[in-house]
């Protein structure tokens, strides 16, 4: 029902900064909530930060004034930008989104790989 493609991941030193994007595209009428996770090697799935469409925003504290989510209605796509990048952020980062009236589990992306060396 909702397709999402994530893109922007990649290899970066300690310290660096990438941007994920994530566009939604077919059938749904407006995005509700837009929502990063990310998963590393051995590791469960754990949410990153969640913005809703009026804009209200929160992270996990572990990423908290080094990542900032922000998303564009017009274009159905949300962003994740990323500044002062840790070899522990190092995982597949997946956009996650909630279509209004769905109550279902929502739509996920493929990921993105992330990799942050020392």
């Amino acid at each position: 029902q909702v397709h999402l493609a994530e893109s922007g991941g990649g290899l970066v030193q300690s310290g660096g900064s990438l941007r994920l994007s994530c566009a939604a595209s077919g059938s749904f009428i407006e995005i509700d909530i837009m929502a990063w996770y990310r998963q590393a090697s051995g590791s469960q799935r754990e949410p990153v930060a969640y913005i809703s469409r009026d804009g209200s925003t929160n992270y996990v504290d572990s990423v908290k004034g080094r990542f900032t989510i922000s998303r564009d209605n017009a274009k159905d796509t949300v962003y994740l930008q990323m500044n002062s990048l840790k070899p522990e952020d190092t995982a597949v980062y997946y956009c996650h989104m909630i279509p209004f009236g769905d109550f279902g589990p929502g739509s996920w992306g493929q990921g993105t790989q992330v990799i942050v060396s020392a």
